[in-house]
């Protein structure tokens, strides 16, 4: 059976933008277990760094119900015994029931970077594995560059694997450290290992030459057991082997059990909740879990999908917990309106007066700078005005933003606004980090008096396009803005010369969106 070995909490941590805190470590190893994944490695314990020492004193408390704890580490230092390194002594310190430690198998580091023989290399790596082997429960052997190390030096690179083989690894994972490899060189290589390597193999691939997923494929076709990836491909430079992906071709391509299908249908709920805990925007373009992956905007492909949807899409969104979705633009056509006002009102066919002018609207505001592939509330809302089912909440009767530069250099932003609800006017101010910071204050302070629901609401994103730059500082403006409850995303626009009024028009829809979905 082929295993999952997940390293966001360590390979995955040395992202750039990436930095994640003891809670965001033991709150991502829960989700993992609940994705099934087979071990986690929780990061290198040593001194030098208390924040990994405190997450294995932590992990035990999770009771993970179906995850490993693994500890990563390095072999013994050059002429040094394994008993006496400080650094597997703490990997032992960490008391996880697996300990991985990497090695080298290029001879190039061997002689370069550690600066150490050929000989001695190959005897920290037995004796490093054998002396682990007798305090875990399993130990993991990463042979890093190995194959940059097989191409420089074939003969050399197979020792050290050897050497691990005979020190009692109970895996031994071959290493595309730099990440040029292809696919065919994965291939190729794995076959010349296995004539002389009985131990189960693994595979660890890097993104750099856009393969790793791929690579990963590559060697579990040929026989790996142990499949070592990020969730979301995060990682150094550009990033590990999508575990998220590999989850998804493993099980629905390959038919290869290494999750439920239940576990399954989490994935695409735990890929953004990774990111969020790690505060990374989630690619909307990721395979399988991106909000873009089963999204259809040309009017011929909605059409096909209504109709059969595999003749468009490789898979059913729902295996991975996914959705469909039909973008609407000016390129739809009447069947993605068709389908988009049914959810709202059942009856709805092509004929309906309701699909053609809503269509129309749609040519109107598009043509005035709107796009709504990524503006999900507002063009909801829009759908509820057409079709009469959308009462206004509540209405803004002003505001009035202030910047003003304190005498020690910093800016202060303050809004003002008065809002009515219920025959009720509530006149409230609120200060931010910019002008569209103190607006978004103002108006949730305001109505959240009103409307107690709007308290969860914050914004995730915040984008700004210029639609004409011909025109400079007057040129219109397009603002798209991603919220969340807590619960869910969505997306609203506004457009306009001035970039506080778009950003004004988008703050209302997100907040009149969440109550429409509450039912308000």
């Amino acid at each position: 059976m082929v295993k999952l070995y997940d390293t966001t909490l360590r390979d995955g941590n040395q992202a750039r933008g990436i930095s994640l805190s003891l809670n965001d470590k033991l709150r991502i190893a829960q989700k993992l277990d609940e994705l099934g994944v087979h071990y986690i490695e929780g990061g290198w314990p040593n001194p030098t760094n208390p924040l990994d020492v405190e997450f294995f004193k932590k992990a035990p408390s999770l009771n993970l119900k179906f995850s490993r704890i693994a500890a990563f580490g390095s072999t013994c230092r050059p002429n040094t015994s394994p008993a006496e390194d400080p650094i597997l002594t703490a990997l032992v310190e960490s008391k996880a029931p697996v300990l991985t430690i990497f090695g080298k198998s290029w001879d190039l580091h061997v002689t370069e970077v550690i600066k150490t023989t050929l000989d001695e290399n190959l005897r920290m790596i037995e004796q490093s594995v054998a002396y682990l082997k007798t305090k875990c429960e399993e130990v993991v052997y990463d042979a890093e560059h190995f194959f940059d190390g097989f191409k420089n030096n074939q003969d050399y690179a197979l020792k050290t694997i050897l050497a691990a083989q005979k020190g009692g690894a109970d895996s031994i994972v071959l290493c595309d450290t730099n990440g040029g490899c292809l696919p065919s060189d994965i291939v190729r290589i794995m076959r010349e290992v296995k004539k002389s390597v009985k131990t189960p193999l693994g595979v660890h691939t890097h993104n750099d030459s856009g393969c790793a997923d791929a690579n990963a494929i590559a060697a579990v076709e040929e026989g790996a057991i142990q499949v070592q990836g990020v969730t979301n491909g995060f990682g150094e430079r550009c990033g590990n082997a999508n575990l998220v992906t590999l989850i998804a071709n493993l099980k629905t391509k390959m038919g290869l059990p290494v999750v439920t299908d239940e576990q399954l249908s989490r994935l695409t709920t735990i890929s953004y909740a990774v990111s969020e805990i790690a505060n990374i925007l989630h690619n909307e373009r990721q395979p399988y879990v991106g909000e873009a992956a089963f999204a259809h905007k040309g009017g011929a492909h909605i059409d096909g999908v209504l109709k059969v949807a595999r003749s468009f899409e490789h898979i059913d969104p729902a295996l991975v917990g996914n959705s469909r979705q039909y973008v609407l633009s000016d390129q739809s056509g009447g069947s993605a309106i068709v389908e988009k006002l049914q959810r709202l009102k059942p009856d709805v066919n092509k004929k309906d007066p309701a699909v053609q002018r809503l269509l129309t609207k749609i040519k109107e505001m598009e043509y005035e700078g709107y796009q709504f592939e990524a503006a999900d509330g507002s063009f909801e809302l829009l759908m509820k005005k057409e079709l009469g089912l959308y009462t206004e909440p509540f209405a803004f009767h002003g505001f009035r933003v202030i910047e003003e530069q304190l005498p020690d250099g910093t800016l202060f932003s303050e809004a003002t606004i008065k809002v009515k609800a219920h025959d009720r006017v509530e006149h409230t101010a609120a200060d931010g980090n910019g002008p569209v910071s103190a607006l978004d204050h103002a108006m949730r302070k305001a109505l959240a008096k009103f409307y107690p629901s709007l308290e969860s609401v914050h914004l995730v994103d915040y984008k700004v396009r210029v639609l004409d730059g011909r025109d400079g500082t007057n040129a219109k403006v397009r603002v798209l803005i991603t919220s969340t409850d807590g619960t869910t995303y969505w997306g609203t626009i506004g457009v306009s010369e001035n970039i506080i009024e778009a950003s004004w028009i988008a703050l209302i829809d997100s907040l009149s969106y969440k109550l429409a979905k509450d039912g308000v």
